[in-house]
């Protein structure tokens, strides 16, 4: 289905109804990052969540309108959608990637309408030549040595660590099929322009602590983000699990996907004692 922002047709994917959970995927994928990830986790549970997926303009099936025209149209945007919605609900937040960025400034801007948040190797330091990351290391099976295009190849060396064929085919279909929609020049615009991929708000500085209950999930071999920017914003969230996850790079929740799936259970769990 389509919701409509200003002259703009946002994608949404809405599943299930109950306690509202808006996703917010990252830079260049769409919505199947998302899906692929947290519907396990809600499946297996027994509450029900109106879970809100949806295409961030220029990418999957939303296309990118001039007036978005940096990362601060974004947030905008998203509480729009989210206003439309649900009009009046409190709602979790989960961000993945430039997501998390995102959904840091949601938190900036509306903290009383965000009940808790699942940052999924959020990115913090907007600046690449600014980023504190660690070694990046690959452990590829010798059975896809010969399986993979060359095309295809420096993107999985960028995003995941260990290499393996399952993880390959999730991260085939869950990232790089999103890679392959959407508006590259659109997408560039904003990535490649400084002023405009950072947020006007400092992230980490928030005017209260957030108490919700969060969960920071990062990769130890993360190349992209890193983990130690992700640990600097800890303070700000005072009932926050920070999980750094071996053998996991920027695709963390597809390489370690039991270990993430256990930290997303108790994050809920958390949710619902209160």
């Amino acid at each position: 289905m389509d919701c409509r922002i200003r002259d703009l047709d946002v994608y949404t994917d809405v599943r299930g109804e109950g306690t509202p959970v808006v996703m917010v995927h990252g830079m260049g994928v769409d919505h199947r990052v998302m899906t692929g990830c947290m519907e396990p986790v809600f499946e297996a549970r027994g509450e029900a969540w109106n879970r809100i997926y949806f295409d961030l303009p220029g990418m999957g099936r939303t296309r990118g309108p001039d007036w978005i025209r940096c990362s601060d149209d974004m947030v905008d945007l998203i509480l729009q959608l989210v206003d439309q919605l649900i009009p009046g609900e409190r709602f979790l937040l989960v961000g993945e990637s430039y997501g998390g960025y995102l959904a840091q400034g949601i938190v900036h801007q509306r903290p009383d309408d965000v009940s808790g948040m699942l940052l999924i190797g959020p990115l913090v330091e907007p600046d690449d030549d600014k980023r504190d990351l660690p070694l990046s290391i690959s452990f590829r099976s010798l059975a896809l040595e010969d399986a993979l295009e060359e095309d295809d190849d420096w993107m999985f060396d960028l995003f995941v660590t260990d290499q393996t064929e399952p993880n390959w085919a999730r991260f085939r279909d869950e990232m790089l099929a999103g890679f392959g929609a959407g508006d590259d020049a659109f997408k560039s615009k904003i990535r490649q322009d400084p002023d405009a991929y950072a947020l006007s708000c400092a992230v980490g500085d928030l005017a209260e602590p957030f108490r919700g209950p969060s969960l920071i999930v990062t990769g130890r071999q993360d190349g992209l983000v890193g983990y130690r920017d992700p640990f600097s914003i800890l303070e700000s969230y005072p009932r926050c699990t920070f999980a750094v996850l071996d053998m996991a790079g920027h695709a963390m929740q597809i390489e370690r996907d039991r270990l993430f799936g256990a930290l997303v259970h108790d994050w809920l769990d958390r949710l619902l004692d209160g």
